[in-house]
C-alpha cells in the first residue's frame, strides 16, 4: 500500500510542487518507483501477468493524466512511460532473482541437516 500511495504523491504531485534536481533525475524515480511496485506486488503474490499488464497499463494512464488534469500543470512524456515499463521489468528480475535464492538457500538449509 505504501508504494502504491508514493507512486501518486510522486506522479500526480503539481508542478510547482516538484522539487528541481539535475537532468535525468526524474528516469531514475520513475524507474526506482515502477520497479518497487512491480516488487511489492509480487511480494503481496499477485499474479505475474496482473502485475505487469496492471503497471504498463498504470503508467500510461498515469502519462495521460498529467497531461490532462490541467491543476497539475505537468506534461505526459512517452519517454517516462517507457521508462516505467523498465522498472516493471526490473522490479520483476530482481523479485524472481531474490526469491529464487532465497528459496535455493532455505533448501540448501534443509538439506544440510
Amino acid at each position: 500500500m505504501f508504494a502504491v500511495l508514493l507512486s501518486v504523491i510522486v506522479l500526480f504531485t503539481p508542478e510547482s510542487g516538484v522539487p528541481s534536481s539535475p537532468p535525468g533525475t526524474d528516469k531514475v524515480v520513475h524507474t526506482v518507483l515502477f520497479a518497487l511496485l512491480a516488487a511489492t506486488a509480487l511480494w503481496a503474490r499477485a499474479g505475474l501477468r496482473t502485475v505487469v499488464v496492471g503497471l504498463v497499463a498504470y503508467a500510461a494512464l498515469s502519462e495521460v493524466l498529467q497531461q490532462v488534469i490541467t491543476p497539475l500543470h505537468r506534461s505526459g512524456d512517452v519517454v517516462d512511460a517507457l521508462v516505467d515499463v523498465v522498472g516493471v521489468a526490473l522490479g520483476v528480475f530482481l523479485f524472481t532473482r531474490v526469491g529464487d535464492a532465497v528459496r535455493t538457500r532455505r533448501r540448501d538449509r534443509r538439506t544440510s541437516r
